[in-house]
């Protein structure tokens, strides 16, 4: 199987912005949306709920961002770039909202900058180092399938702002799992040298799997992609004995505190600058 075989088959049903979703956050995804917490919905639940999946977001940003005079090549430094900057603009809605809806009327900026690790919610795959091109692409590529597959369930939320937020990023990620899967057949199925290390990387992220299949029923859909591009890339599938623990309680792996310190430093060193 051909990679372009992988992007017509992951590409089908996000065809109108797939390649283009950077360009997709030039019109507010909330205009015009009603933002009362719907009966019904409890706004707690529904804060936690945000927080997670803006604390994925930033972490993955931050890890991508690293990326930034980095890459093997200057197109690909400005893919994962851009990849990080829809990743971060998913971050700020969410985080907007959950300021919202939990009572507290906090800004995007203090969930960013004003807390600790231990109050993060991210998952831990987001919070490794980025290791090689060929691990960072496979954590890429299993992170957007199974954000993907989330996504497309919340644009059914009964909270219409998530529901929103949601639908603007379904675009976004669909294209992420696109680049990503297409940059794992490339190296999987490559030189000897790319082959092996793309190899590797799956075995590397395959203890973290387990960690994204307790929350939401997208285990299936999310193994499939990874069997197709594994397939594709004449890989073996990775096999995954989850490790104990969950970013999900606060459980952490040493690398999220000095991420945090990088990404915090200037806001915490000077916290009611403006600029």
């Amino acid at each position: 199987m051909s990679d372009d075989h992988v992007y017509m088959t992951l590409a089908e049903g996000h065809e109108d912005d797939t390649r283009w979703a950077y360009g997709t956050g030039f019109e507010d995804p909330l205009h015009g949306v009603d933002t009362a917490v719907p009966d019904g919905v409890d706004a707690g639940e529904l804060a936690a709920l945000c927080v997670t999946l803006a604390d994925d977001a930033l972490v993955s940003a931050q890890r991508l961002a690293e990326w930034t005079t980095r890459a093997p090549e200057l197109e690909e430094e400005v893919a994962l770039a851009n990849i990080g900057l829809d990743l971060l603009g998913q971050a700020r809605l969410l985080y907007s909202r959950a300021g919202q809806v939990d009572g507290t009327g906090r800004g995007e900026d203090a969930y960013a900058y004003f807390r600790d690790a231990g109050e993060f919610r991210n998952i831990r795959l987001a919070e490794l180092p980025n290791g090689d091109f060929a691990f960072s692409i496979v954590r890429l590529l299993v992170f957007a399938a199974w954000r993907l597959a989330h996504f497309e369930r919340l644009t059914a939320h009964r909270d219409p702002v998530l529901a929103a937020i949601a639908a603007k990023g379904v675009k976004e990620l669909a294209y992420h799992r696109q680049y990503a899967a297409e940059w794992a057949v490339r190296l999987g199925d490559g030189t000897e040298e790319s082959h092996r290390r793309t190899r590797r990387a799956f075995e590397q992220v395959a203890p973290y799997l387990g960690e994204l299949f307790t929350a939401y029923d997208v285990r299936d859909e999310v193994v499939a992609v990874l069997r197709q591009v594994t397939e594709a890339a004449g890989l073996p599938m990775p096999v995954y004995r989850p490790l104990p623990g969950s970013g999900r309680t606060g459980e952490h792996t040493e690398h999220l505190a000095p991420l945090l310190a990088e990404l915090q430093g200037v806001a915490r060193a000077h916290p009611e600058a403006t600029w």
